[in-house]
């Protein structure tokens, strides 16, 4: 072996990339490939692997959201484009005065009764409303229904005994039927009705959290166990609208459950109207605005940001 200087010497042989993994495996199984044929499939493996790094990322650590709507300016303006946590939300609680985001029941409407069930004979037909957009006058049980959570519990607390429905029908208008709830009924399938169903994400801020009693007070601040919510101190929520019932006199929020309102008061289809959020629907917290640009940044009290 001939004498080199330091410089000269040869360093490590790089290591020959290894082909793809499905290529590997087809060649264990005696399948010849032409260089073309294994420089496609390389490819479909790196779009493969893309697709399942962001299936997991909006799925488990994070979502995009647009808003549609106007209820939470000047917080978010209508057309703001963020991206939602949802990951550190495994390990820790919401807490009030922070903007959320949540599943909503837009639209809950019956598509088909099953002869002789609960439901047919209690007079319900396909086509009716139980839930449908600005009617926070129909529902179950006497009150609006904001989850399939919430009307799941409802149908499974009157097993036994009887169900208000009061639905939207039309060329009729609002209509009332007592349905008798059969024993271990879980849900509107147990009860002969087939529906179809809508959920909407919706971004609100939360109020208080189960357990908590809140009151829209005269002035139109915010009062959580008699105590002002700090957080929205300098907001003047509206208690005047027509169909407003939850928190406008004293409220206790169901445990586990969450009362949101919309920054927009005047103009915000919230819990005042219909209700309480359950903790199953709760998704996450917008933390980083990606549109317009002019607004581009962390939000929600995230890295120091304003709520």
């Amino acid at each position: 072996m001939s004498w080199r200087w330091p410089w000269q010497r040869r360093g490590p042989r790089k290591k020959e990339k290894k082909p793809p993994w499905i290529v590997r495996l087809l060649r264990r199984r005696g399948v010849h490939l032409s260089p073309r044929a294994e420089w496609i499939l390389g490819w479909v493996e790196t779009i493969v692997e893309v697709g399942v790094i962001f299936w997991l990322t909006i799925t488990f650590v994070t979502v995009r959201m647009t808003v549609p709507t106007g209820s939470m300016k000047p917080t978010i303006e209508e057309g703001d484009s963020f991206f939602v946590d949802i990951l550190s939300y495994h390990f820790r609680d919401p807490t009030p005065g922070s903007v959320i985001v949540f599943w909503h029941l837009e639209e809950l409407r019956i598509t088909e009764v099953r002869a002789g069930s609960a439901a047919a004979q209690a007079g319900l037909e396909p086509g009716d409303w139980i839930v449908a957009p600005g009617y926070p006058t129909i529902g179950v049980g006497g009150e609006p229904v904001p989850s399939m959570v919430t009307l799941n519990r409802r149908i499974q607390a009157a097993q036994g005994t009887t169900l208000a429905f009061t639905v939207l029908r039309e060329a009729v208008g609002h209509k009332t039927l007592t349905v008798a709830v059969p024993q271990g009924a879980k849900d509107l399938d147990d009860l002969g009705i087939k529906a179809r169903v809508r959920n909407a994400r919706y971004v609100k801020r939360l109020i208080a959290v189960g357990g908590q009693t809140v009151w829209i007070a005269s002035d139109g601040k915010v009062m959580v166990d008699g105590v002002p919510l700090a957080k929205v101190a300098g907001r003047t929520y509206w208690t005047h609208g027509p169909g407003m019932r939850y928190g406008v006199e004293p409220t206790l929020v169901p445990q586990d459950h969450y009362f949101v309102l919309g920054d927009n008061t005047m103009n915000s289809y919230d819990s005042r109207y219909w209700g309480f959020v359950p903790v199953e629907d709760f998704i996450g917290c917008p933390f980083f605005r990606v549109w317009p640009f002019r607004r581009f940044g962390p939000m929600n009290g995230y890295f120091w940001s304003a709520l």
